[in-house]
């Protein structure tokens, strides 16, 4: 299910996503009917913008975390003009379930990036876009918690940010997966992350609200 208000971008993410395999059941240039389409198809993907229609300030990201707590089991991938750090903990923090992404609108234009990066998310993963990431060490913060991390262990927080694998972390910093694990234990060890939670997941939301 797709929601995109620009016509123009809209056809070309459904051009994108057949001509990959996908069936895309419906694609609507607002949020209400991005509401009522989901009650109806019961999508596995929801790709929708953050602004648009009827407001065009956040109407697709407050429809993207209806959807969350309505449906769980929907993995949510959301598209921004521009780096808006202020929704990532937002959506993030919505209801649990399927997986859930930001990328910048740019990134489509990247078609095999987009497109593994929305494979993750249909899988149950996290991604968030580089640029935002980058944006987010860029006025980095050393105090509290993330202050005892050494720059390796940054490294990886902001790898594990994207949404990547250790396997992909492993590769992108050209080390073994055993050195990341042994990172993404000091990691968790240092933030202090309590037991029963998705340890991963909240590393990634502790490096979002305080970096």
């Amino acid at each position: 299910m797709l929601a995109e208000d620009s016509a123009l971008l809209r056809e070309g993410l459904v051009g994108i996503l057949e001509r990959a395999g996908h069936q895309v059941v419906a694609a609507v240039g607002d949020a209400d009917a991005l509401l009522a389409y989901v009650d109806r198809e019961q999508p596995e993907v929801v790709i929708t913008d953050i602004r648009m229609p009827p407001t065009h300030t956040d109407d697709g990201l407050r429809a993207a975390t209806t959807i969350r707590a309505a449906h769980p089991e929907i993995a949510i991938l959301v598209l921004s003009a521009y780096v808006a750090e202020a929704y990532v903990p937002e959506l993030l923090e919505s209801t649990s379930g399927g997986g859930v992404g930001y990328l910048l609108k740019d990134r489509v234009g990247h078609v095999r990036d987009f497109l593994s990066s929305l494979d993750r998310v249909a899988e149950g993963g996290t991604v968030i876009d580089p640029d935002v990431v980058r944006g987010l060490l860029a006025r980095r913060r050393d105090d509290g918690p993330l202050a005892n991390l050494t720059d390796r262990e940054r490294d990886v927080l902001a790898l594990m940010a994207e949404g990547r694998t250790n396997r992909s972390i492993a590769e992108m910093l050209v080390v073994s997966e055993a050195a990341v694990r042994k990172h993404v234990g000091n990691i968790f060890a240092k933030l202090a992350l309590p037991d029963g939670t998705d340890r991963r997941v909240s590393a990634v939301l502790a490096y979002l609200r305080r970096a």
